[in-house]
């Protein structure tokens, strides 16, 4: 994606919610709620969105051991689990911009490889127009510490690098009718609050810092800048419509909030007990 070039999805009905500051698992219950949207016939949405307060996003299927809840209760990091699978990711409030893209899953390749391509085309779009030259890892990388999404092995399906570090990591779910994929892209690199959120790794500051690189290093763009150039990005992709959540969508949004992605009992389940 180049210029104002909308991509191939651009003549159906989309939205863009521009960033919205929200907790973890209200912005987890949102992908969920657009997803049912997209799904009954409404609009598809790009949105940008910022955790706050920060947040640690746990993959579906990871061990609750790999936290360290006493540091997130004692620093006010909230802990949530994403529908996606993967590593943890230390969201914080100002290192952080998120992404989400919704759609019905017949619009879309029913090769997964395929899918990620198509819908971080807008993604890499927006580091483009940053200054910054980025795309998706070569080669497999080996991983350093596997419960960090970010110290994983990098696949070259979905992980962007730039200057040879990861700097976006990005995830799909499928539901029976829908798509949702959301991503992480990295502004500014918090890499000691990025590790003390875990438990049991001995991987170092500047280790972490090997791997992972944030926009603030590679060009002089403010976080706001940023932010806007995902979300005119995003929105020329889709040729998307000003939106807002639905005063319906927000109600049930905070039903399965409160329901599950807020529960502790559900966000600390092991894996092979969580259905």
């Amino acid at each position: 994606m180049t210029g104002d070039i909308a991509g191939p999805l651009a003549d159906r009905e989309w939205r863009i919610i521009r960033e919205e500051a929200r907790d973890g698992p209200m912005q987890m219950a949102l992908d969920e709620i657009a997803a049912e949207t997209a799904a009954a016939g409404g609009p598809r949405t790009v949105r940008v969105y910022r955790w706050k307060p920060s947040t640690l996003s746990l993959g579906y299927g990871q061990d609750p051991n790999t936290v360290d809840w006493d540091h997130c209760a004692t620093e006010g990091v909230s802990v949530t689990r994403r529908q996606t699978g993967g590593g943890g990711i230390y969201h914080d409030v100002d290192g952080d911009v998120s992404y989400s893209i919704v759609a019905p899953k017949s619009e879309l390749p029913g090769d997964l490889m395929d899918a990620y391509h198509l819908l971080c085309e807008p993604i890499l779009g927006a580091f483009d127009r940053l200054g910054v030259d980025a795309d998706y890892v070569s080669d497999s990388v080996p991983e350093i510490w596997r419960p960090a999404c970010y110290l994983r092995e990098l696949h070259p399906a979905h992980d962007i690098v730039a200057a040879g570090r990861k700097i976006s990591g990005n995830a799909q779910y499928r539901r029976r009718e829908s798509v949702v994929q959301h991503g992480s892209l990295t502004y500014a690199v918090r890499a000691a609050d990025h590790l003390d959120v875990f438990a049991g790794h001995d991987v170092t500051p500047e280790r972490f810092r090997d791997r992972v690189v944030g926009i603030e290093e590679l060009a002089d763009v403010s976080r706001p800048e940023m932010v806007s150039t995902v979300e005119e990005t995003l929105s020329e992709w889709a040729d998307a419509e000003e939106g807002s959540w639905t005063d319906d969508e927000l109600e049930r949004a905070r039903e399965r909030a409160e329901e599950k992605y807020a529960n502790d009992e559900w966000v600390r389940r092991r894996p092979d007990d969580r259905s």
